[in-house]
């Protein structure tokens, strides 16, 4: 990486995001991030790392738009002491990691055919600035990536296209739930876990891009965790509400959990009825509660002894179609900890686990039927400082070749509700479902 910093305004007429994403549609990847209202393109990686069927392969750019496979270590070269910085990304490493690949840390979980990791070094992004869209780089040849950039978008835009073969559906009954929720029910009376995150999957068969449908999701959900990523025949749409973690500057970390959900209604009177009730929820708050304990658990490993803290306990959050509790655990890291290995050991998250965490996968590996791929990973940045911003991946949908989908669930206790639980799914997914099924034409 050189020292100065390249940056040139880009002429690109059109503000929205998707309009330059599908403008660039044509490059070897594409990520976008949007974390708490600091979004970024990331393109033209100087290297990249995939894996996909149990596979982690690193490729390293050998031209413009060419890579090459090399033998390489995973390994993310992150410097604490460099001086963070303060305005989101700045170069770094940006990517996703699936649920699949997180949880195989741990316990015997199957593959999705799809890739499980993409974390590509990039050195070149794009922003937007009052003067429109800016380029910025520190890479070596960032001249004529400046160039290539503009010369995609000064083609004539061309926007992708989607249409669903079949519509996207739930790939379970509700017989099908109820007899999960049951067996985790037997679970936790024989004292095997306290709490499992059971999800469903709702999927269906679609030709094009995800892309064509991204500002409709976006402008649905107003996700404060939006993203989009496309590697190949594969793309994840993130209109993710959850933190997981932030990486901010001085060594602190703080993560944020869901747990607890109400729906949203037109009525303001039934919306802050509805709102009440969670914001009173002995059940929510104490599964809640158990999450805290778990993530500041995970995190205690690599903070310094007394900085793991929880200011902010059962937090009402309004999002467009749902209320969430949320709580906030924060912690100073230890000097010298990589913020990749506190990531990489935190996941999955344990707000889409359960607890305790290793037992629950084990349950959910067994009772879901199917693995989650991309679903309830994480999405997100490292600066080349360690700071940085990783989110979970709720309200996302995937799409590897063919197949579509998007999942929804809940944590299950021993107070939970069968049916209450099973509608909570639909309160999450609906209003993206029905979305979503609005591509999709009988012949």
């Amino acid at each position: 990486m050189t020292e100065a910093l390249y940056h040139r305004p880009l002429n690109f007429e059109s503000p929205l995001i998707a309009d330059l994403l599908s403008a660039l549609k044509a490059l070897d990847h594409l990520v976008y991030l949007n974390n708490n209202g600091q979004p970024f393109i990331a393109c033209c990686a100087q290297e990249y790392f995939i894996a996909q069927t149990s596979e982690t392969q690193c490729f390293k750019r050998t031209e413009i738009e060419r890579y090459q496979a090399v033998p390489s270590e995973f390994n993310l070269e992150i410097d604490g002491s460099k001086t963070p910085q303060k305005h989101g990304f700045s170069g770094g490493y940006v990517g996703f990691i699936s649920y699949d690949y997180a949880a195989q840390q741990y316990i015997d979980y199957p593959d999705r055919p799809q890739p499980g990791l993409f974390i590509g070094q990039f050195s070149s992004y794009i922003k937007p600035s009052s003067e429109g869209w800016m380029f910025y780089s520190h890479d070596s040849q960032a001249e004529q990536i400046f160039n290539h950039i503009q010369g995609l978008l000064e083609r004539d835009l061309s926007y992708p296209t989607f249409q669903l073969k079949s519509p996207c559906t739930a790939r379970w009954k509700k017989s099908v739930y109820t007899q999960a929720f049951q067996e985790i029910q037997d679970y936790i009376v024989a004292g095997d876990c306290y709490q499992i995150n059971l999800t469903q999957e709702f999927s269906g068969r679609a030709q094009g891009s995800l892309l064509a449908t991204a500002q409709a999701f976006w402008s649905l959900t107003e996700a404060p965790y939006a993203g989009y990523l496309r590697i190949g025949d594969f793309e994840l749409l993130s209109c993710s509400p959850e933190l997981f973690i932030d990486f901010e500057a001085d060594r602190k970390i703080v993560t944020k959990p869901i747990k607890g959900t109400m729906p949203r209604y037109s009525d303001p009177v039934l919306d802050e009825q509805s709102k009440h009730i969670l914001k009173t929820s002995e059940k929510d708050q104490a599964e809640n509660v158990m999450i805290v304990d778990l993530l500041r658990n995970d995190l205690s490993v690599y903070a310094e002894t007394g900085t793991v803290k929880t200011p902010k306990l059962f937090n009402i959050e309004s999002f467009n179609q749902v209320h969430h509790m949320v709580s906030e655990v924060e912690a100073t890291l230890k000097e010298n900890v990589n913020p990749f290995e506190v990531l990489m050991s935190a996941l999955p998250g344990g707000s889409i686990t359960g607890a305790p965490k290793i037992r629950a996968m084990q349950i959910i590996g067994e009772l879901e039927g199917a693995p989650r791929g991309a679903y309830c990973g994480s999405m997100g940045y490292f600066n080349f400082d360690g700071t940085g911003s990783w989110n979970i991946l709720i309200r996302s949908i995937q799409k590897y070749q063919e197949e579509v989908s998007l999942w929804a669930g809940g944590g299950i206790t021993i107070a939970s509700d069968c049916d209450a639980e099973y509608q909570e799914c639909f309160d999450k997914v609906e209003a993206m479902l029905n979305l979503l099924n609005t591509w999709y034409e009988p012949e």
